[in-house]
């Protein structure tokens, strides 16, 4: 697992949006924020691979 630096403020803020929104944690909603944008650069290539592990996480059927 790799290491990011980032800003107090927006962990705080990102870990209580988290929580709100019912992920298991911080590292969570990250990884789904970084899925989401990627898959939006990406295109529909990889958009099969970020729904798979979508369903994997249990987030859709």
């Amino acid at each position: 697992m790799a290491k990011i630096k980032i800003d107090s403020k927006l962990y705080d803020r990102a870990k209580k949006f988290a929580e709100l929104e019912g992920y298991s944690g911080i590292e969570e909603f990250i990884c789904s924020v970084i899925e989401e944008k990627i898959a939006l650069i990406d295109g529909p290539a990889d958009q099969k691979a970020v729904h798979d592990q979508l369903r994997g996480l249990g987030y859709i059927e």
